[in-house]
């Protein structure tokens, strides 16, 4: 029986992606992410863990474990190596760039506010926009950038009671790493968008939690911990990650990013149902700016798109 060639086992290991796909997928698989990831901010109040390090340990394994059997159901056990295999460079620099971005925010916190990191990470839009733009010559339109300069305008009310006007060098630097990773990350799903990039998102939860290991002063949690830090895991960070870097080749790297600001927006609600921590009125207003920018920009998004596939019609 004839052996398939290497070239044939790299086919089956990438997604050939169809030019006419339609946009309400990515839409719905970037916004479906944020959902997943808006759920962080909740669950890291609930963690009774001090060390920041055994939080990420546990966050990273349970994210690994997750993103691992997600792709041997989708994929089997065949499929699963194969990707794993030839995810090639893009893969690597997709994981490296998820892992430092998720270990990033959880050591952040512990030196600057979380309205500084969210006002940073609102910039990635605009740091996506601007990479696509300059590496692969993706052109961006004149709605996409102000709707970037909306939702950074929304953002910033949102946090704007929060500020003290103390500055922490290494928190929003780690801030602005974080922003430029997953802008990073997010141009190079969208430009190599026949490789799936499960497996690389994993191949960074891992590497989060091979860093974090040697880092933490002890692995032990209570049986409380662990629940919460299942859920931190798999649920919000694996989750999160599968369903992002699905939709994120299918749409282009600025709106991907731009939608992926619903994150901060649905943060403060989860804190308030569930926590009873009332958002203040700028929080609710900028939260506001930000819902009305993105589903007018998702708006116009879909008719040009519907404009596009129609195209003129013959004589």
């Amino acid at each position: 029986m004839q052996q398939p060639s290497s070239s044939e086992i790299a086919q089956e290991a990438t997604v050939q992606v169809n030019p006419n796909v339609e946009l309400k997928l990515g839409i719905f698989l970037v916004a479906a992410a944020a959902l997943a990831w808006s759920f962080g901010g909740a669950l890291g109040r609930v963690v009774t863990i001090e060390d920041s390090w055994t939080v990420i340990f546990w966050r990273s394994i349970w994210a690994s474990i997750f993103l691992f059997c997600f792709m041997l159901y989708r994929n089997k056990l065949k499929g699963t190596y194969m990707m794993f295999r030839y995810m090639g460079l893009p893969g690597l620099a997709v994981a490296l760039c998820f892992a430092t971005a998720s270990t990033s925010f959880i050591v952040a916190l512990k030196y600057t506010t979380v309205a500084n990191i969210l006002l940073i990470q609102a910039g990635v839009p605009l740091i996506a926009a601007l990479m696509a733009w300059i590496v692969f010559r993706e052109k961006v339109s004149l709605p996409t950038w102000i709707a970037i300069a909306v939702v950074i305008l929304g953002v910033g009310v949102m946090v704007s009671e929060s500020f003290t006007g103390q500055v922490s060098p290494i928190g929003d630097s780690l801030a602005l790493l974080i922003a430029f990773c997953f802008a990073t990350a997010t141009v190079i799903t969208r430009r190599y968008a026949h490789v799936r990039m499960a497996p690389a998102v994993c191949t960074g939860t891992l590497i989060a939690a091979v860093v974090s290991a040697t880092m933490a002063s002890s692995l032990a949690t209570s049986a409380f911990d662990s629940g919460i830090l299942f859920v931190f895991g798999a649920m919000n960070l694996g989750l999160g990650l599968a369903l992002f870097v699905t939709g994120a080749r299918l749409v282009p790297s600025p709106i991907a990013a731009l939608i992926g600001t619903a994150e901060p927006m649905l943060g403060p609600l989860w804190v308030w149902l569930f926590l009873n921590e009332i958002p203040s009125s700028l929080t609710l207003v900028g939260g506001g700016i930000i819902l009305a920018a993105l589903l007018a920009h998702l708006g116009w998004q879909m008719m040009h798109h519907r404009r596009v596939m129609v195209g003129p019609t013959p004589n």
